[in-house]
C-alpha cells in the first residue's frame, strides 16, 4: 500500500508538472484523442446520450459522496465511529484538493464548435474521476475490512467500482468535457488519497500500533 501511495503520487505531480508547463507531446496526444472521441460522440447521439445519463446520474460526483454519507452513517450506527470518520475525512479533503488544483492550474476546457455536453471550472483534474476513484477506494476498504472473506457478492461489487471508476473516465473524454490527461490525473489523485488514508488509518488504530511494536520487537 505504502509503495502504491508514493507510486500514484509521483505520477501525479509529474503529470501535473507537465500539464503546468504545456508539454507539447502531451497536448498532442489530448488533443487527438480528444477529437476522435468528440466526432463520435457527435454522430452518435443515442450513445452520447446514455454517456451523460451515466456522467451526470449514475457516476455523478454528488452520487458518489451520497454513498459515502450512507456508509459513514451505518458505520456511526454500528458504533465504529472511529472507522467512520476516516472516508468521511478523506472525502472531503479529496474535494478540496481538487478545486485547489483547479484553481492553481487554471487549464481550459476543451472547446469545441459542436460541442455534446458542458462543464463549469477549469478541467485539471477531473473531479468525476477523481471522486470516482476516492469513494469507490474507499467503500471496497470498509467493505473488505468487514466482509471481505464471508461475503459472496464481494467479487461483483470490487467488478463495479472498478468499472465505475473507469466508466466515468471515459464519459467525460468523449463528451468532450474533459482531455484524457485530467482523467489519468484524478484517477492517480484519487488512488493517492484512498491509499494515504488507509495507511494512516493502520497507524493509528489499536491493531496498528500492536501489528507496528510486533514488528519491532
Amino acid at each position: 500500500m505504502r509503495f502504491s501511495a508514493v507510486l500514484s503520487g509521483a505520477l501525479a505531480l509529474l503529470l501535473l508538472a507537465l500539464v503546468a508547463v504545456c508539454w507539447s507531446p502531451l497536448v498532442s496526444l489530448d488533443r487527438s484523442v480528444g477529437e476522435a472521441l468528440h466526432r463520435s460522440a457527435v454522430v452518435m447521439p443515442g450513445f452520447t446520450h446514455a454517456n451523460r445519463i451515466l456522467t451526470d446520474w449514475v457516476w455523478d460526483p454528488w452520487t458518489m459522496r451520497g454513498l459515502i454519507a450512507v456508509a459513514v452513517v451505518v458505520l456511526w450506527w454500528r458504533g465504529e465511529r472511529r472507522l467512520a470518520l476516516w472516508p468521511a475525512v478523506t472525502t472531503v479533503f479529496a474535494a478540496g484538493l481538487e478545486q485547489g488544483l483547479k484553481a492553481a492550474v487554471g487549464r481550459p476546457r476543451p472547446n469545441w464548435p459542436d460541442p455534446v455536453d458542458s462543464a463549469h471550472y477549469a478541467s485539471f483534474p477531473s473531479g468525476h474521476a477523481m471522486t470516482a476513484t476516492v469513494c469507490c477506494g474507499l467503500l471496497l476498504w470498509v467493505l473488505a475490512l468487514h466482509w471481505r472473506d464471508a461475503w459472496r457478492g464481494w467479487g461483483a461489487v470490487a467488478v463495479t467500482a472498478v468499472m465505475s471508476v473507469l466508466g466515468v473516465g471515459w464519459t467525460r473524454v468523449y463528451l468532450g468535457v474533459h482531455w484524457p490527461s485530467d482523467v489519468v490525473a484524478g484517477w492517480l489523485l484519487g488512488w493517492t488519497c484512498v491509499a494515504v488514508a488507509i495507511l494512516l488509518h493502520r497507524r493509528t488504530t489499536p491493531e496498528g500500533a500492536r501489528r507496528r511494536m510486533g514488528e519491532t520487537a
